[in-house]
Order: C-alpha cells, then sequence, then structure tokens
C-alpha cells in the first residue's frame, strides 16, 4: 500500500483547508486510515480515523467540532476538513493505514505541511 498525502498550504487563523489522501496498491487489505500530526520538536499525535467499511471515526480532543474526516472509497482517498483553524494546527500532517481492528498503522504517507498564521 502507498500513501500519498496532498493539500497542505498556508492558512490564517480561523480559516480552513482540506487535506487529501489517496491510497493505492492493494487497497482491498485496509482497514482504517488515520491522520497524525507532527509538530517541530514534538511527538507525532493523533488527529483522526475512519473506518474503511462503516465510515465510524475516533478524533482527538484538540480537533473535535473542528475537523471533519470523511472518505471516498471508489477513488480509494480519505480527506481530512480542518475548519476554524489555530496556529497551534500547525505541523505536518501525516496520513496512515491500518490492516486490521486491532493492528497498528503499519503504512504512512510523506506527509504535508500545514502552517497557520495569527
Amino acid at each position: 500500500v502507498q500513501l500519498q498525502a496532498s493539500g497542505g498550504g498556508l492558512v490564517q487563523a480561523g480559516g480552513s483547508l482540506r487535506v487529501s489522501c489517496a491510497a493505492s496498491g492493494r487497497t482491498f487489505s485496509i482497514y482504517r486510515m488515520g491522520w497524525f500530526r507532527q509538530s517541530p520538536g514534538k511527538e507525532r499525535l493523533f488527529v483522526a480515523h475512519i473506518s474503511r467499511s462503516d465510515g465510524s471515526t475516533v478524533y482527538a480532543d484538540s480537533v473535535k467540532g473542528r475537523f471533519t474526516i470523511s472518505r471516498d472509497n471508489a477513488k480509494n482517498t480519505v480527506y481530512l476538513q480542518m475548519n476554524s483553524l489555530k496556529p497551534e494546527d500547525t505541523a505536518v500532517y501525516y496520513c496512515a493505514a491500518s490492516l486490521f481492528a486491532s493492528g497498528g498503522y503499519v503504512y504512512w504517507g510523506q506527509g504535508t505541511l500545514v502552517t497557520v498564521s495569527s
């Protein structure tokens, strides 16, 4: 499985941005896809994930009500719509894929930089 993230950029605080993650290869094996983010000097943190089958979602508390994860299985693409962005949302955003309900994320995209200016 290969993951290609895109859509990052510079946005002002309070603005919106949508990042995408296109999967290719053995996509039928994917159980769940998630977004993580990493700010300079900090560890990579979970943002949200979505089940490929039933579309169930989970969000980190820091983004609940502002971010929405969605999927388009026909396009093998997952989206992260980010609204009401804050400077602290500035990070490299990574998408990842998990193959099992109880498994960890084994495939990672290259990351896309989101910068929120104050």
